[in-house]
């Protein structure tokens, strides 16, 4: 089944051809460049450059696969969760394909399209414990099948990538911040006591990043030469103050071994054997290790994307709308975009229920 996988939730606008599985041809505009200078995502400016790059990438995709419009079979889009103008863009040229071309039309779960990406370069065994690590969502799931996710967990405020993004802000580093904080890491060992592992008094499966987050800013008023004076000299390639290396060592370790407990927690209650780590943030190197080493030890199958499928991709989206489809799962033309902060429904075209 020929899908064109669409992909407009951020700063990512994305769009890839997949068919039974195989990625055959992504293109992709990254807007990072843009929105640097505000230190973050800006949400209008955002949603102009979808509706600008969006028509151009069609047009790009087309010629580099040697794929036309008419051999389409599937149009899937991500509906949410993420920026609600951005996502109302990518709906849009959606379901005007959809329309135009006469073919169904799938919204997919953003989140949901991460946990499957792995299923793009290898096979994936359920059931599975899913742990998902990006910018705004730190979740964990039980999941039962390609279909079936049950939300075991997610983060009470900051998510680890926003813990992330705001320790660079505080630090005065580039933005995004999160890739700063792992290069900079690998500069010096990490003082296991520098910061706490937040929340694990809980025996709750929910995450809480932001006390970590202010034992930071905490650590930096007390070491106000950690601040950079200007983040525009600062390079991936550049080499940190040794100071400043070990506290995003220190910081580094603090989010991954809080992952790992939690993580550790999920596995022991639900007896499954099975690890997916996906999400943006689970190209961190730190968190990597730790997770592959809780799995090693516990003896479970962890199931890890590239790299390239851990950030934002329209490949993803378009491999879990062939997995909905196959299942019969579609969407009509009333598809509409859901906002990070709404749940999203299960509103798929054969009555199942969630």
């Amino acid at each position: 089944m020929l899908s064109l996988g669409i992909e407009t939730s951020c700063d990512e606008t994305a769009l890839a051809l997949v068919d039974e599985g195989r990625v055959l041809e992504e293109v992709m505009f990254s807007q990072v460049d843009k929105h640097s200078i505000f230190g973050g995502v800006v949400p209008e400016m955002a949603s102009r450059e979808h509706l600008r790059k969006l028509q151009p990438l069609w047009q790009s995709l087309q010629q580099k696969s040697g794929r036309r419009a008419g051999e389409l079979e599937l149009i899937a889009v991500a509906r949410g969760p993420g920026l609600l103008g951005c996502l109302l863009v990518g709906l849009g040229f959606a379901k005007g394909l959809a329309m135009s071309l006469k073919i169904p039309l799938v919204g997919v779960n953003h989140l949901h399209a991460h946990l499957m990406a792995p299923a793009l370069e290898q096979e994936i065994e359920f059931p599975a414990v899913g742990l998902l690590v990006s910018g705004g969502h730190t979740n964990l799931y039980k999941i039962n099948s390609s279909i079936h996710f049950e939300l075991l967990g997610r983060t009470l405020d900051d998510a680890a990538g926003e813990a992330f993004d705001k320790t660079a802000r505080a630090l005065n580093l580039p933005y995004p911040g999160g890739i700063y904080i792992d290069r900079f890491a690998e500069f010096a060992e990490p003082d296991p006591d520098m910061f706490p592992r937040p929340y694990l008094d809980k025996q709750s499966l929910d995450f809480s990043f932001s006390g970590l987050k202010t034992a930071l800013v905490n650590h930096i008023r007390r070491n106000p030469g950690l601040v950079q004076k200007n983040p525009l000299d600062i390079t991936p390639d550049s080499t940190p103050d040794p100071e400043l290396a070990r506290v995003c060592a220190s910081f580094n370790l603090a989010v991954a071994e809080t992952l790992q407990v939690k993580l550790q927690r999920a596995v022991s209650s639900t007896g499954v054997r099975y690890v997916i780590l996906a999400g943006g943030v689970a190209a961190n190197t730190m968190i990597r290790q730790k997770i592959k080493e809780i799995c090693s030890r516990m003896g479970l199958r962890l199931i890890l994307p590239g790299l390239e499928l851990c950030t934002d991709n329209a490949s993803m989206i378009a491999g879990c709308g062939e997995i909905l489809a196959s299942h019969g799962l579609y969407h009509d033309l009333a598809l509409e975009a859901v906002p990070r902060g709404r749940k999203i429904p299960w509103d798929y075209s054969n009555g199942l229920k969630d």
